[in-house]
């Protein structure tokens, strides 16, 4: 049975996975029909605050933690600090633990923030359900969440990818889409609310509005945070010249389980799964925090234990859009080699307002006096995947460079989101997903092998974990 249904989504996939035949890139030919790129109006019901006095608001979780054991729950009360402590338990309607929160407000120009109150639950039990309470009386909501299954080399598990989200209704599109998906955790790549295109007080009001919009997700599984550049709101006119202020006073991430100095650049480990995240915009170079801190996680990966090796950021390494083309080459000259060496499996990232999927090059024998002149093919090398394609009100990035470089496998201009499905340790199903007119469309999709199992083992062997091929050729990479 599992091999007829394989035999049946790979029908599909001979059709639009270059890389895994080797056609050469491809531009897709589809056009969008453009709905309007501006922000959901205030009294939509997408922003709708919850009823009762003091209510919780802009509810999200994170894991907690290095190995998927806790997660932080994080909100919003408007008017007063009220209850911080967070109960949960296993069954419904029946909190037998609880925990105290942290509770924290900040300014921004004339804004002032709700108290924003972050809680960490942690020694939970994997694979299992809880449910959690918050706030007090009638205020009082109710949510739950699934904790992942123990780590494990052979653990299945399924992650959402989205970036660039703010909320227009374009954002709308691509957030229910990404809920019918089935996926349990989201890999955030940055730029969150793009509160900061507004002025004076509304740049605090659009960060509310947005905690709202994506509380029916953030409530119920976690979303592991990186930053972007519209986290910086660097404005000097306003007064505020504190960077990553609202975010970093909102968003939490559990960078000291990993040993971090900063909430901007952490690693955690979730199912079969190694999960680092870098921050575009904060100092990268040689013996910086960064720089250290990346090279000893590297070092603490075991594919053993967590095969699946992936890094998220913001900026893009290999991008072909004229839209901020060639930002990434500055963190690709001090990191590249490192994931090469690594062997790291996916980098995902957003910025560029488009899909593209690039084929395992690499470009780490380039030098300013000799080497390769251009990337080249590398087995050894990561799958690099834009998807910065969430439905922000700046709109999509509509003009690619002519022609598609070697290193470009798949390439579209259109809103959407990913979805990476582990099934063990040799392969993972990976779709890209459009938004087409309203509509869920799986454009772009792959079987990816593992890149340290899959070196380690013969094809015989990986067709026993289910490989099939067509025709002779394998949909895969």
């Amino acid at each position: 049975m599992q091999a007829l249904f394989l035999k049946a989504i790979f029908v599909t996939f001979v059709a639009i996975s270059s890389a895994a035949i080797g056609f050469g890139g491809i531009t897709s030919n589809f056009v969008r029909t453009e709905w309007p790129s501006v922000d959901i109006p205030l009294d939509h019901k997408a922003f709708a605050i919850p009823e009762g006095h003091n209510a919780p608001q802009q509810v999200h979780i994170t894991q907690g933690d290095y190995d998927g054991r806790a997660v932080i729950i994080s909100w919003v009360t408007p008017d007063e600090p009220g209850a911080n402590k967070v109960y949960y338990g296993t069954s419904n309607k029946y909190y037998g633990h609880s925990a105290e929160g942290t509770v924290t407000n900040y300014t921004f120009h004339g804004y002032k923030s709700g108290y924003i109150h972050h809680c960490l639950v942690d020694d939970l039990e994997y694979d299992t359900k809880y449910y959690y309470k918050i706030g007090s009386g009638d205020s009082s909501r109710e949510f739950w969440f699934q904790t992942p299954p123990k780590i494990n080399p052979d653990a299945s598990y399924k992650f959402g990818i989205i970036g660039d989200l703010g909320q227009t209704f374009n954002s709308l599109s691509t957030l229910d889409h990404y809920m019918h998906s089935g996926a349990q955790a989201v890999l955030f790549v940055g730029d969150l609310s793009y509160a900061d295109r507004y002025l004076y007080n509304d740049v605090g009001l659009r960060w509310d509005t947005w905690g709202r919009f994506v509380e029916q997700s953030t409530a119920y599984q976690p979303w592991l945070w990186s930053a972007g550049n519209h986290e910086i709101e660097y404005m000097p006119y306003m007064g505020e010249v504190t960077p990553f202020k609202s975010y970093l006073h909102r968003y939490a991430t559990p960078y000291l389980a990993s040993k971090s100095s900063s909430p901007m650049w952490y690693a955690v480990r979730r199912a079969s799964t190694h999960i680092i995240v870098l921050s575009s915009y904060s100092p990268f170079v040689k013996y910086t925090p960064q720089w250290r801190w990346l090279r000893d996680e590297l070092e603490k990966v075991d594919r053993e234990i967590t095969p699946w090796l992936i890094v998220l950021m913001h900026v893009p390494i290999y991008n072909s859009n004229e839209a901020h083309f060639m930002e990434g080459e500055s963190m690709r000259s001090v990191f590249e080699e490192w994931f090469v060496h690594s062997k790291v499996d996916i980098i995902f990232a957003g910025h560029v307002h488009a899909y593209e999927r690039s084929y395992r090059v690499s470009n780490i024998n380039y030098d300013v006096s000799s080497g390769d002149r251009y990337p080249v093919p590398d087995k050894s090398a990561p799958v690099y995947i834009t998807v910065g394609d969430g439905g922000n009100q700046e709109g999509l990035a509509g003009r690619f460079r002519d022609p598609q470089p070697d290193y470009s496998a798949f390439r579209e201009a259109s809103y959407g989101h990913s979805t990476l499905e582990i099934k063990n340790r040799t392969h993972a199903f990976y779709h890209w997903n459009r938004n087409d007119n309203g509509k869920k469309v799986a454009a772009d999709s792959f079987i990816i092998h593992n890149q340290y199992w899959a070196s380690n083992l013969s094809r015989r062997q990986l067709k026993k974990h289910h490989l099939v091929t067509i025709e002779g050729q394998t949909a895969s990479i």
